[in-house]
């Protein structure tokens, strides 16, 4: 018998991996994200908290420009200013939430850079912007009266940590052998100035003008003594980073920050309150006739530039209540120039933050390249 032959055939089967492909990228992506997020929280700082600050204050001109008895705004029968200033100020709400829960997720997985950055004798004063922030904020906040229950509730909750912080860096001053003000003085000094100030003005609209008066008291005494300290060219000042001398700008803004300060605290804009504007307005052409100052530091985009916003700003509104009591045409022509560079400032800002994106969370000069005065001093000896 013939044997059958069965034929074989090979068979070939081909194992289409794209799943695990795709799973391998998903796991990447999955992956990515932390690294992003971790990435962005190693390069936040406190100093970013310049830009809900001139969010919220330009809120509160916007608000203040509004008004049934402003100059500005108040004749024109149209609702799009009122719509400007809501769609502000709850961008300004949204920006500063972001930017504190960001922080305080940095205070969670990175809290050994805030201690550095509290340390920092650039870095603590910015510490103070993010109450800075809040309370001018509530100040400028379109549905709450200052004799509320809620409204006080939240400035004594927003000013606790201005009085904290001053009770630890003034002190320091004064007690601590390590931290003279003469070396640790640096124009971003001021922005506890500008703290208690700010405090002051939201104390004084509650009607609490004996607390008004203290933190009014507080914030001027050592913005003097900051100011003389600074005005001498001690070692703190040299040492100060070129890429953030747009921080030179605070030097008006605080007197600015005081005049409306004093002009809350007295009900009207007293001869007092005058002499800081007109200082502010003096220190601001002072800096404006020396564009080469600010030259270096404009080359590339920088969150430093944040700094050119609010003191303007503060001017701004200076100016609109300088106006409200003197009633002229060279005060309606003040305010108007002012507060029309605050607001393209302000837009032109806005636009560069968008296009420079990419670059606005790297690392940046306030800590880490800049060494402290006391270092540098230990260096050359």
């Amino acid at each position: 018998m013939e044997s059958l032959v069965i034929p074989t055939q090979e068979v070939h089967i081909d194992i289409d991996d794209s799943l695990s492909i795709s799973k391998e990228r998903n796991t990447d992506l999955v992956h990515a994200k932390p690294i992003v997020l971790m990435s962005i929280l190693s390069g936040l700082h406190a100093g970013y908290f310049r830009i809900s600050l001139s969010l919220c204050s330009q809120a509160l001109l916007w608000k203040i420009m509004i008004a049934p008895d402003s100059m500005s705004m108040s004749h024109l029968h149209s609702n799009l200013p009122s719509m400007a200033f809501h769609l502000l100020w709850y961008l300004a709400l949204a920006t500063q939430v972001l930017l504190c829960l960001l922080y305080a997720l940095k205070c969670f997985f990175f809290f050994d850079m805030v201690k550095e950055e509290f340390s920092h004798y650039i870095g603590v004063n910015y510490l103070y912007a993010p109450s800075i922030s809040w309370l001018i904020l509530l100040q400028s906040a379109p549905m709450m009266e200052p004799q509320s229950i809620l409204y006080q509730t939240l400035f004594s909750v927003f000013a606790l940590p201005v009085l904290t912080l001053d009770t630890k860096l003034y002190g320091q001053w004064f007690t601590t052998e390590k931290r003279f003000l003469s070396m640790m003085a640096n124009p971003a000094s001021q922005v506890s100035v500008i703290a208690n100030l700010v405090a002051a003005r939201g104390a004084a609209e509650m009607g609490w003008r004996e607390c008004a008066l203290c933190l009014f008291s507080l914030g001027m005494v050592h913005y003097l003594v900051i100011f003389v300290t600074l005005y001498q060219r001690l070692p703190g000042g040299n040492n100060f980073p070129t890429k953030l001398r747009p921080v030179f700008f605070l030097f008006f803004a605080a007197p600015a920050m005081g005049s409306l300060a004093w002009n809350s605290i007295c009900g009207s804009f007293d001869p007092l309150a005058k002499m800081l504007f007109f200082l502010s307005i003096f220190i601001f052409m002072s800096l404006v006739c020396r564009p080469n100052l600010f030259k270096k530091s404009m080359k590339r985009f920088n969150v430093a530039w944040w700094a050119y916003s609010f003191p303007i700003t503060f001017l701004a509104l200076n100016s609109v209540q300088y106006a409200l009591e003197v009633k002229e045409q060279v005060a309606a022509g003040l305010m108007l120039i002012s507060s029309s560079i605050s607001v393209l400032i302000f837009l032109g800002l806005m636009i560069l933050t968008a296009a420079n994106s990419n670059r606005l969370l790297r690392r940046d000069p306030v800590l880490g390249s800049v060494t402290s005065p006391k270092v540098k001093s230990r260096q050359r000896s």
